[in-house]
């Protein structure tokens, strides 16, 4: 039986009078695939935030492996074994595709670039961006500047990125937004990949996508969850059709 990696409890966010996150309890099984959905304003991104350390909790708990995590630091977090992949591709486009590895992988061996020690010899590091390159197969594309890369392989290499500090769960918000129908066939394949030796928590719009790639399925509909399940379960409920699925998805 698989125990829970993540956990939210009683998790409430409020921006002066706005309340965003109303009181989220959600329980995130290591090793499986877990999506957010839900209608836009629900506050997916916020919820992001908050279990990525980008915005404290106004209140309630959040915990990594049983590990308090609320309100830490991002990189205190990252470094407790959660990474995130954000809505906007974030690379350095004039850099190349290993460049852009190298780098990730120097904050994950805790080093910085040295004029006088060139990271370029260093094994280790080195190491490390050659297997990232296979794992989201931009071997191929590894002089290629970010820049220049498609959209679906721009991603890839950020979810690379994701991976260089080999965390224990993904947060991945949603990765296939402006990608046509074969980039998304391409990055759902690719995420099934990567993911296989972690804990993959994803927002995404796509309910083909969703479906497809979830175990379970937590629906956010104005700050509080209103339902989690399985894909079947999440299709056969009333409250969710009516919420936020609609009759043409079931």
């Amino acid at each position: 039986m698989s125990h829970d990696i993540l956990t939210l409890t009683d998790v409430r966010k409020s921006f002066g009078d706005a309340q965003i996150i109303r009181g989220v309890n959600l329980k995130v099984h290591a090793g499986e695939r877990h999506a957010v959905i839900g209608p836009n304003g629900a506050g997916k991104s916020t919820l992001f935030h908050l279990m990525s350390g980008s915005f404290a909790p106004t209140s309630g708990d959040i915990s990594l492996q049983s590990r308090p995590i609320g309100g830490l630091a991002p990189e205190r977090i990252n470094r407790l074994g959660l990474a995130r992949s954000f809505q906007i591709t974030n690379v350095f486009p004039r850099l190349s595709v290993r460049e852009n590895l190298r780098l990730a992988v120097l904050r994950m061996h805790g080093l910085v670039y040295n004029f006088w020690r060139p990271i370029a010899r260093n094994r280790a590091v080195n190491e490390d961006v050659d297997r990232l390159l296979e794992k989201v197969r931009l071997a191929g594309k590894q002089d290629t500047a970010a820049g220049d890369l498609n959209y679906s392989e721009q991603r890839s290499l950020e979810i690379g990125m994701t991976l260089a500090s080999r965390p224990r769960v993904i947060l991945l918000d949603e990765p296939m937004a402006g990608m046509s129908q074969h980039e998304v066939d391409y990055t759902v394949e690719l995420i099934k990949d990567v993911t296989r030796d972690c804990t993959l928590l994803i927002v995404e719009h796509d309910m083909q996508v969703v479906f497809s790639l979830a175990d379970r399925i937590s629906v956010l509909v104005y700050g509080e969850i209103l339902a989690t399940g399985t894909p079947a379960d999440i299709r056969s409920d009333a409250r969710v059709r009516e919420a936020y699925l609609g009759e043409e998805t079931v």
